[in-house]
Formats: structure tokens, C-alpha cells, sequence
């Protein structure tokens, strides 16, 4: 598999396919992340936001103790919460215990914005009086870099990256970085193509990894409705063209224009599909279709529950 990674500015290679655990329930991840890896996932993303690190971790150290695979074989990220950017390190040990690692592949920071403090471990949303965002005015975004920077050279950490973070803030952060940030992770699928932005990353070394990959219609659904780009008459007729599926045509795209994706899925049968986009090629003809059917449709907006509109 040719295509299968991706060599980040820091050296070390990244899956261009991983799972994503965000949603995923706590009581299924065990048995979910074993089988992942017995099918030939490498790559995990997850989020001190997710809850469920503990899992994750107690998943990662039975496939360890079975010899399914080896930790160098694996590669893990892990996201800085809003409330932990005066507390980097503290906060990435913490990750570190619950997942049973003794270093992160890759650590972002989850969004562009430092919130009050609720102590290392808690996620919540720090609210003010108001019902608003309790914005820390008092820790800026390069301050937060340069602790991330220092994670590396304590050898918590092997990469780090931003994520949510749009071309000001990346420009800005590669002009403050002393080690620029390896990866950008966004919300990104055929429904919200964003090329400027990821012309702009790639231009600069910036590895795109793209949450939501599929679109998200129907897992948010509650939040913006249920469109889904999956449900394209475009996607599908390039699928049925291909005998794939629409998930798998919207995957393909997705690493055939050099993005990493990430989609979630708890059926085992949806892994075995994901996988399978490693075994055929869009045409560029296909590839330009694609771009049509671009709605700038942003599908995923946390933000909207804090009070801000983050990405205005």
C-alpha cells in the first residue's frame, strides 16, 4: 500500500487511515480497538474531550500483552482539552497514564482558545455566569506552542499539531513555532471541501487530517440536520461506476488529495470497508467531479454549546 502514509515535517510516518474514537462508547472500545487492530489499523486518534482514554488505553495494553502488536507499530494522538493550555505538560502526562503510553505519536491542541482552568483530568466546559465560554485572556496561543514544544524535547511526545485551527491562526502559529506544527486537524469531506485552507497547510508542510471525513450528516444530525454527503447523487454514481460504496468513494477522495481521515465506526464490517480504499484508484476526471459537489457545509461545531461562534 503505496499511499498508506504519510511522512510528517518531524520525520516520523503517519497512516493516512486511523480510527476515530470520539462517540464511541466506552463499553464497546475494548473489543472494538482489539479487532481494529487484528484487521490492520495502525493509527488511533483520541481526545482527552472523548472520555474514554482509560479505555482506550486498557485496549492498547492487552493487544500489547497478546503480541498482536508492538507500541512502535501504533500510532496514538491525543488532544490538549481548552481548560489545560497554563497546564501542557501536567495534562499530557495525564493522557499519557490513561492511555498506559510512555510517549504520544502525536499531540494537538484541540481547539484554537485557552478556557478557566478545571483541573487537569476534567473536560467540562468552563462557563461563566452567563452561560458564555470562560475565556483565559491571560494564556495566549503561542504561549500554549511553546509548551507544546517543550513536551517534545522531554521526549513526551514525538509530534505535535493543532487542530480547528484556520489560515491566520496556522500562518500565525508557523511564525511563532521553533518546531512548526506537524499536523492540522479540521473538519474537512466532500460536502466542505476547504481547499484554500488545505492548499495553505500542505503548501507549508502542514499535514491536513481530516475529522469528519465523511461528513457527519447522520451522526450529527441533532445538532445541523441530517444531511449527508454520502446520500450525493454524485458520489453515488461514482460509486456504483467503481462497485464501492459512497463512504468509501468520500475516503479515497480524501487521501488522494494527501488528507489523513479519520472516520469513526463501532461495526466491524463498516472497519473491514474503510480499509478496503487502499485497493482502487479515482481518475483525476473522477477526482475533479468530486470538487463539484462542494456545499461549505460545516457539520460539526461544538462551539455553538460554549456560547461562540469559534469559526465566525
Amino acid at each position: 500500500m503505496a499511499d498508506s502514509s504519510i511522512v510528517l515535517s518531524s520525520g516520523y510516518k503517519m497512516p493516512v487511515l486511523g480510527l476515530g474514537v470520539w462517540r464511541a462508547e466506552p463499553e464497546l472500545l475494548h473489543s472494538l480497538i482489539l479487532e481494529a487492530i487484528r484487521l490492520g489499523y495502525r493509527h488511533f486518534d483520541c481526545a482527552a474531550d472523548y472520555k474514554n482514554e482509560k479505555e482506550v488505553g486498557q485496549a492498547l495494553a492487552e493487544a500489547f500483552r497478546q503480541g498482536l502488536v508492538k507500541r512502535d507499530d501504533l500510532f496514538i494522538t491525543t488532544k490538549l482539552w481548552n481548560s489545560d493550555h497554563g497546564h501542557v505538560r501536567e495534562a499530557c502526562e495525564d493522557s499519557l497514564k490513561n492511555l498506559q503510553l510512555d510517549y504520544l505519536d502525536l499531540y494537538l491542541v484541540h481547539f484554537p482558545l485557552a478556557t478557566r482552568h478545571t483541573g487537569v483530568g476534567s473536560t467540562s466546559s468552563a462557563l461563566d455566569g452567563n452561560g458564555v465560554l470562560d475565556i483565559d485572556v491571560t494564556i495566549s496561543l503561542e504561549t500554549t506552542w511553546h509548551s507544546m514544544e517543550d513536551l517534545v524535547s522531554a521526549g513526551l511526545v514525538r509530534s505535535i499539531g493543532i487542530s480547528n485551527y484556520d489560515i491566520f491562526l496556522t500562518r500565525d502559529c508557523l511564525a511563532y513555532s521553533k518546531i512548526k506544527p506537524a499536523v492540522n486537524q479540521i473538519e474537512t469531506h466532500p460536502y466542505f471541501q476547504r481547499d484554500s485552507l488545505v492548499k495553505f497547510c500542505q503548501k507549508h508542510g502542514v499535514v491536513v487530517t481530516a475529522h469528519t471525513p465523511l461528513g457527519g450528516g447522520v451522526a450529527n444530525k441533532e445538532w445541523f440536520g441530517s444531511v449527508s454527503a454520502l446520500d450525493d447523487p454524485v458520489i453515488q454514481k461514482i460509486a456504483k461506476k467503481y462497485n464501492r460504496t459512497p463512504a468509501q468513494i468520500a475516503l479515497r477522495w480524501g487521501i488522494q488529495r494527501k488528507t489523513i481521515v479519520i472516520p469513526k465506526s463501532s461495526k466491524i464490517e463498516r472497519l473491514k470497508e474503510n480499509m478496503d480504499i487502499f485497493e482502487f484508484e479515482l481518475s483525476e476526471e473522477d477526482m475533479t467531479t468530486m470538487k463539484g459537489v462542494d456545499k461549505k457545509l460545516r457539520t460539526n461545531q461544538p462551539a455553538v454549546f460554549w456560547g461562540i461562534d469559534l469559526f465566525a
